[in-house]
């Protein structure tokens, strides 16, 4: 039978139900190509075949196209839930069609993706942010059962590990912290020195930089220092061993991570966060002071008795139950996002960054609830 120049396919149905792809000719990329028209018109009629079979005793010659036709087909066939039977195929024709099948397809290889809908885009994002908003509160809340545990005196927790994460989160904390604060007290003054002197009012720097720095920003900063410190570490830390798979020996000991891993480390922030907030308060209120000595000429008595006056006990206590708030929340995200990280360095890189985005996110947010709260309380 003599065979064509370029490559031909033709259909026919068998006794028992087969559906047989006869091939024939010279399947070569320089020559068009059939189309799968007869193959699909087939597939989709009401009375599917029940699988589909090949006849290629008439291939004269074939290369990568016949190879990308007979793909093509098997998708066709496992979209419509049609066993393909390869066994009429050439021998090296089967072998690369049964790699092929083996191999993932890598799907930027085809160029660029189709591009999705706007309304699609904004549904797939608020469901991404509703499936993390309910990883973090099922995390959290598996981070307070696992407290109660410590509580009743029945979790796994070594002192050592914890007075290391407090030495971590504390005193080790205590330079950066200390630069951040006094710099952002040297502002504060600096922006209200400027105004307050149109009204000759100068002496106010004092109040102002004490009321801002005990209320707001010495948690504020101090726990976005901690989130790009701490925080960081935390989940570089929880991913290099989900990368050597510690966490998974001990799950197989019958330890729970959150209890030997989070929990030391939440702890220890949340105890540290309020002292660092309390010495990030006084660093604050002397870098004002600085610029009120330095540049408004403010004695020394006169810039404390001002701070004494405008400052409360409520201001500072508001403060530093803010910044143990802050420091949970921290701790939180460093864990969890060190807990899902994947088994690679460039997934733990990931994981440290998200974790920073995350607890800079939370801490702004629980900083804007905490103010709705504190003025409807009159706080």
């Amino acid at each position: 039978m003599a065979t064509a120049e370029r490559g031909e396919v033709s259909v026919t149905r068998t006794a028992d139900g087969t559906l047989l792809v006869r091939l024939a000719g010279a399947w070569r990329l320089r020559g068009a190509l059939p189309t799968l028209e007869a193959i699909e018109h087939e597939l989709g009629a009401s009375s599917r075949p029940r699988a589909v079979a090949f006849d290629a005793r008439d291939v004269a010659s074939w290369d990568s196209s016949l190879l990308m036709f007979l793909v093509r087909v098997r998708e066709e066939c496992e979209q419509r839930g049609i066993t393909v039977v390869p066994d009429g195929l050439p021998s090296g024709v089967g072998r690369l069609l049964a790699l092929a099948q083996a191999v993932p397809e890598n799907k930027d290889a085809r160029g660029k993706a189709k591009r999705v809908p706007f309304v699609e885009r904004v549904g797939l994002a608020a469901l991404a942010a509703f499936d993390a908003a309910s990883e973090f509160l099922g995390f959290l809340g598996e981070v307070t059962v696992a407290l109660g545990h410590v509580l009743r005196g029945r979790a796994r927790v070594r002192a050592g590990d914890l007075l290391v994460f407090m030495q971590e989160a504390g005193a080790q904390a205590l330079p950066i912290v200390s630069l951040i604060s006094f710099l952002v007290g040297t502002i504060l003054a600096f922006v209200g020195a400027i105004q307050l002197e149109k009204f000759a009012a100068e002496i106010y720097v004092a109040g102002a930089v004490g009321i801002g720095m005990t209320r707001e920003m010495g948690a504020m900063m101090t726990a976005i220092v901690m989130a790009g410190r701490t925080g960081a570490s935390y989940a570089a830390q929880l991913g290099s061993m989900n990368v050597t798979q510690e966490i998974e020996a001990l799950e197989t000991m019958g330890i729970s991570p959150l209890e030997f891993l989070v929990l030391p480390r939440m702890i220890a922030l949340s105890l540290m966060m309020p002292l660092l907030c309390l010495y990030s308060d006084l660093l604050g209120i002397l870098g004002g002071f600085a610029v009120g000595w330095g540049m408004l000429g403010i004695s020394p008595r006169v810039y404390y008795d001002q701070t004494v006056y405008s400052v409360d006990l409520g201001d500072v206590t508001g403060g530093v139950f803010k910044a143990s708030v802050y420091g949970i929340l921290i701790a939180v995200a460093g864990c969890l996002r060190g807990l899902q990280s994947g088994r690679s360095a460039s997934a733990v890189g990931e994981a440290t960054t998200s974790a920073v985005v995350t607890g800079i996110v939370l801490v702004i947010c629980a900083c804007g609830v905490f103010a709705v709260a504190f003025y409807i309380l009159g706080i």
